[in-house]
C-alpha cells in the first residue's frame, strides 16, 4: 500500500496538521512544535538518550495512529459502507451507468495522466507556499529521498471537502481513485463522514489500470504519474522495469545511455571542480 505522501504520512501533511493537533484522515495525534521538543534543542544533543527515546515515541504514535486509521478503512469496506472497484469495473461504471471519478491525487501525479471527464480535486497537494517553515520542510522532504522519487512536500488540501460539496449532491455516485489507492480511501472516509453514501474505492489506484480500462488523456501512462526524481530519469523504477521487459533492449539502451551520461557530467563536474581549485590556489600563491 502507498504512503500517503510518502512515508506513512507525507511529511508536508504531517507538518500541516501539527497546528491543529489532528490530522482529518488519521486522528488525533499529539504532534510536538517540531519532531523535538525545543528544550531538548537547548540542549545540543548532550542527552543522546533522551533525545532518541522523544524520536522513537513519536515515530511510534505515528505508527499506531496509522493502523487505527487502516482498521477504520477496513471497517468501511468490509461493511460495504464503500464498495470496492477494479479499474477495469470503474471504466466500464463511467461508460455504462454514467458515475463520476473523483481524482485526489497531487498535482504533479493529475499532469501526468487522468481519466477523461473526470473531477480533479487533491487531498493532499503540493505545498506552494514560501514561508520559512514550509522551505525548512521541503528542503528535509528533499534530503530524505524527494531527490530520489520526485515527489515533493505535500500537505493536506483543508478545502477538499468544501469544494467536493460544491461539485457534487450528497446522493452522487462518486468514484474514488488516486494513484495507488492509500489516499483515495482516506478521502472515502472523509466523505462518508460528511454524508456520502453512495462512494466507489478504485482498489489499487489508477497504477493497477491497464490502458483499455480507462480513457486516458494526459503525456504518460498511469503507472507512470507516480514516479520521478532521479529514479525516473534513470529508469531505475518497477513500473520502467517492467516497460523493460516488454519493450526490449531499445528501451532499456536510453536509460544506460542517460546512466553513462550522469557518470560522464559527475566526472566532468569533478575535474573542473579540481581544476577551479587549482587555479585558485596558484592565485594565492603569487
Amino acid at each position: 500500500m502507498e504512503a500517503l505522501g510518502h512515508g506513512l504520512l507525507p511529511l508536508g501533511a504531517v507538518r500541516t496538521c501539527q497546528k491543529e493537533g489532528r490530522c482529518p484522515l488519521i486522528g488525533s495525534i499529539h504532534f510536538l512544535s517540531s519532531p523535538f521538543p525545543s528544550t531538548l534543542k537547548s540542549l545540543k544533543y548532550k542527552n543522546n538518550t533522551r533525545m532518541q527515546a522523544v524520536e522513537e515515541e513519536y515515530e511510534l504514535k505515528q505508527m499506531k495512529d496509522m493502523a487505527a486509521a487502516k482498521k477504520r478503512w477496513d471497517a468501511l469496506i468490509r461493511d460495504g459502507t464503500v464498495k470496492v472497484l477494479t479499474p477495469r469495473e470503474a471504466g466500464y461504471a463511467i461508460q455504462l451507468s454514467n458515475k463520476m471519478l473523483l481524482d485526489v491525487r497531487p498535482s504533479m501525479e493529475r499532469k501526468k495522466a487522468w481519466v477523461k471527464g473526470s473531477t480533479w480535486i487533491p487531498i493532499f497537494d503540493v505545498d506552494a507556499s514560501l514561508e520559512l517553515r514550509t522551505l525548512s520542510l521541503k528542503a528535509t522532504n528533499f534530503l530524505m529521498g524527494g531527490w530520489w522519487s520526485g515527489v515533493p512536500a505535500l500537505s493536506y488540501n483543508k478545502e477538499f471537502l468544501s469544494n467536493v460539496e460544491e461539485k457534487f449532491a450528497k446522493d452522487t455516485d462518486l468514484i474514488v481513485a488516486c494513484q495507488k489507492g492509500l489516499r483515495s480511501i482516506a478521502a472515502c472516509e472523509v466523505l462518508h463522514n460528511a454524508g456520502y453514501n453512495n462512494i466507489f474505492w478504485v482498489q489499487g489506484g489508477l497504477e493497477a489500470a491497464e490502458e483499455e480500462d480507462l480513457e486516458r488523456e494526459g503525456p504518460q501512462p498511469f503507472k507512470f504519474a507516480g514516479i520521478g526524481g532521479l529514479s525516473e530519469f534513470l529508469g531505475w523504477t518497477d513500473q520502467q522495469r517492467d516497460a523493460a521487459a516488454k519493450e526490449g533492449w531499445g528501451y532499456r539502451l536510453t536509460f544506460s545511455a542517460r546512466l553513462v551520461g550522469l557518470v560522464l557530467g559527475a566526472d566532468a563536474l569533478f575535474i573542473g571542480a579540481q581544476k577551479v581549485g587549482q587555479y585558485l590556489q596558484m592565485l594565492r600563491s603569487h
